[in-house]
């Protein structure tokens, strides 16, 4: 697992470089806030597009390869973003991004394979460590690369740093990550259910109480990915803040994650189980959610924030480890994704 984690790491040091600097490099093209947060959008709905489809394929041919494409074909997204000419062109290079995101779900499957129930939420918040880790590291490099000593914003750079990032990432699939073992062996025929985008949700969902679980995840990610796609224009209006300022705060988000996530999320569902932990995380980005509005100042922006970051690190390796469990041995990764 520890190979896996720092791959996740790498992955996410290129998804961290990227975020805190989209919505600026959509209004380099005269983009409008919707058109900003649809471009952030468009990434997700590819991953949700691709992500059974990719976690079914890991279930049945294997995690190394379905990581090992994905990567790769989130570094050609990220080099497509680079030379993007128009606002068109950067959209569909964030869509084939996004339609490789889905490899989170065969890494997370990747580690139900490898630890046992009772461990599995430690290893979710490893994951989502290693994970925060990287977001920390990424928007602080994407906003170094992407402002120059004299002030003036280059988007290039960090867009090819992180291309560079999934590059590496791939790399180490390839030459350090083992195939775990799993209770069903790996199939290479392909199945009807793999060919039908519905087929793996269909699936996961008859499981005697993943579908509610799915609707909550879906809920907390919504809410979540609100935030992602709309705090820099926010921030450039309300506090004047740049894409140097705006990848500091998400750094700072990664810290809370990190610590969350590396150190608390483990004691805390052993004292008080998943269910209660995942209470406490959609407590906390409530309150977060609602005080971020209200904020004037830098300070008070920050303090929403931390429990919006606190509360999505409670929220989010507790609801995984909670599918983990509900769903079967052979079936984890379509379920995850």
């Amino acid at each position: 697992m520890p190979v896996l984690l720092l791959i996740v790491f790498i992955d996410m040091v290129g998804f961290g470089i990227v975020i805190p600097l989209l919505p600026f490099y959509a209004e380099h093209f005269g983009a409008s806030p919707f058109a900003v947060a649809s471009l952030m959008a468009v990434y997700s709905l590819m991953q949700f597009a691709t992500a059974p489809l990719l976690g079914a394929m890991s279930d049945r041919f294997g995690r190394r390869r379905v990581l090992l494409f994905s990567l790769l074909g989130a570094a050609v997204g990220y080099g497509l973003m680079a030379m993007a000419s128009s606002l068109l062109l950067l959209v569909l290079a964030r869509g084939l991004a996004g339609a490789m995101a889905g490899n989170i779900a065969a890494a997370q499957a990747y580690i139900a394979d490898v630890t046992t129930p009772e461990r599995r939420a430690r290893g979710m918040g490893m994951f989502g460590a290693a994970f925060g880790f990287g977001f920390i590291v990424g928007p602080s490099i994407g906003g170094l690369l992407a402002v120059g000593a004299d002030g003036s914003v280059n988007f290039a750079v960090p867009l090819l740093a992180a291309a560079g990032t999934s590059v590496i990432a791939g790399l180490l699939v390839f030459f350090a990550l083992p195939e775990p073992a799993r209770d069903a062996p790996v199939v290479h025929a392909p199945a009807p259910g793999v060919r039908r985008w519905v087929g793996p949700i269909a699936d996961a969902l008859r499981q005697p109480g993943l579908a509610a679980l799915v609707t909550v995840f879906f809920l907390v990610v919504f809410a979540f990915s609100g935030l992602e796609s709309t705090f820099a224009l926010w921030a450039e209006r309300q506090l004047a803040w740049g894409p140097r300022d705006v990848g500091y705060m998400f750094a700072g988000i990664g810290v809370v994650i990190v610590l969350v996530q590396g150190g608390l999320i483990g004691p805390m569902t052993k004292r008080f189980g998943e269910a209660r932990v995942l209470l406490a995380g959609i407590l906390a980005l409530i309150i977060g959610f609602l005080a971020l509005p209200a904020t004037q100042t830098p300070t008070t922006a920050a303090t929403a924030m931390v429990l919006l970051a606190a509360g999505f690190a409670l929220a989010n390796p507790s609801l995984q480890s909670l599918v983990s469990r509900a769903a079967p041995a052979t079936g984890q990764a379509a379920a995850h994704g």
